[in-house]
């Protein structure tokens, strides 16, 4: 039996691992730890990368002690995989549960509560997978409903919500707990020449969980929504097949990103963003709030000029870009946990920064571009 209210976004957490590298230094470092400091001339090239980026910090699992010990992760192509999805199969469930019981202790309810579990990582493959090892991580009911899913990329985070949304409101009393968990193990690796659009990941990844709690009708006085789910789309754009993706090797997840990602997207988005709001009448882009995926600083600034976007409109992704970096599918969730916060602060009147309608974007391998319409909620 299906719920009758749209689902609601109930409660929120974040996690990212201890370690934290300043994008200043990290030139440097990355090309001492990975035995490269005699490419001189790629290291400038990185550097510039990494001064383009617009990232100040990240965050990463793997630290100068754990690459010393394994230097196949540091080499260019070297064999790796086993050692990398060592790591990977038990860091990545953990850092979901602490982002996880975050969101639990927000949402204030019961974990018995929770009918749904989707867990979403580009990281480790394995079986029974990340989804299960949370179940038991975080003590949730064995006949929890798991769905799985691996290798999405940086749209995930759209995909999560859009499943999260059917779920709730397919199922009378439906609460589903959505886990992104992303630890760049399988994509480190040592610079190459010839691997450029590697490099460029290598400037901009970092790691991060999130957890969101989503359900239909929420208990007054009981739970406190945070945004509607109004509506979701998913869409290809034509002929981007080869513009963005992810390899698995023997040395890893191998990525590669053409230059002209921003442009294929941003030639794209207005039709895409238009299909979304015209059932709204909504076609002023500076009347809503937007949480866009920042995949790289080239994205948000293509995307601004096409929309027409008023510079601030873009505040809560350049503010995630550069304090954590791209967690691929974790990171336009961060976005919204960032957009809810600062509304609060600053004492607007609605979780969207004062604004009643917004969209969450997600971009991934495919092109694949992930929509979803929101509806903020009162504050207070």
């Amino acid at each position: 039996m299906g719920s009758q209210g749209p689902a609601t976004v109930l409660a929120m957490g974040t996690a990212t691992p201890s370690n934290c590298v300043d994008q200043i230094t990290y030139p440097d470092y990355y090309f001492r730890i990975t035995n490269s400091e005699h490419q001189t001339q790629l290291k400038h090239k990185f550097q510039r990368m990494c001064d383009k980026s617009t990232v100040r910090k990240r965050y990463m699992h793997l630290t100068e002690e754990i690459l010393k010990e394994n230097p196949n992760l540091c080499a260019n192509m070297a064999p790796s995989l086993n050692v990398r999805q060592d790591m990977a199969i038990v860091h990545v469930p953990k850092l979901g549960k602490e982002a996880a019981l975050k969101a639990l202790e927000e949402w204030a309810q019961p974990k018995s509560k929770i009918t749904h579990l989707v867990f979403c990582t580009a990281t480790g493959v394995d079986m029974p997978g990340a989804d299960y090892q949370l179940t038991k991580l975080l003590g949730l009911c064995p006949s929890v409903k798991r769905l799985m899913m691996y290798q999405q990329g940086c749209y995930g985070g759209g995909t999560v919500l859009r499943i999260a949304k059917d779920l709730a409101e397919n199922n009378k009393d439906g609460r589903v707990l959505v886990v992104c968990s992303e630890i760049n193990i399988l994509t480190f690796c040592g610079p190459n020449e010839k691997q450029l659009d590697g490099l460029l990941g290598q400037s901009l990844f970092g790691d991060g969980a999130v957890a969101v709690i989503v359900g239909s009708n929420p208990m007054p006085n009981v739970e406190k929504p945070l945004f509607e789910i109004v509506s979701t789309a998913q869409t290809i754009i034509p002929n981007t097949e080869g513009a963005v993706g992810g390899h698995l090797r023997e040395a890893g997840l191998v990525i590669n990103l053409q230059k002209d990602i921003p442009m294929l997207i941003s030639n794209n988005i207005e039709k895409i963003v238009m299909e979304a709001f015209e059932p709204l009448g909504i076609s002023d882009w500076n009347s809503i709030f937007w949480m866009v995926h920042p995949g790289g600083p080239a994205i948000l600034d293509h995307l601004e000029s096409k929309l027409g976007l008023e510079p601030r409109k873009l505040n809560a992704s350049r503010h995630i870009l550069a304090e954590y970096g791209n967690m691929l599918s974790a990171t336009v969730l961060f976005v919204m946990d960032h957009m809810r916060k600062k509304s609060a602060e600053n004492g607007l009147k609605s979780t969207g920064e004062g604004l009643e309608w917004g969209v969450l974007l997600g971009f991934g391998p495919g092109i694949t571009v992930e929509t979803v319409v929101l509806h903020s909620v009162a504050i207070g």
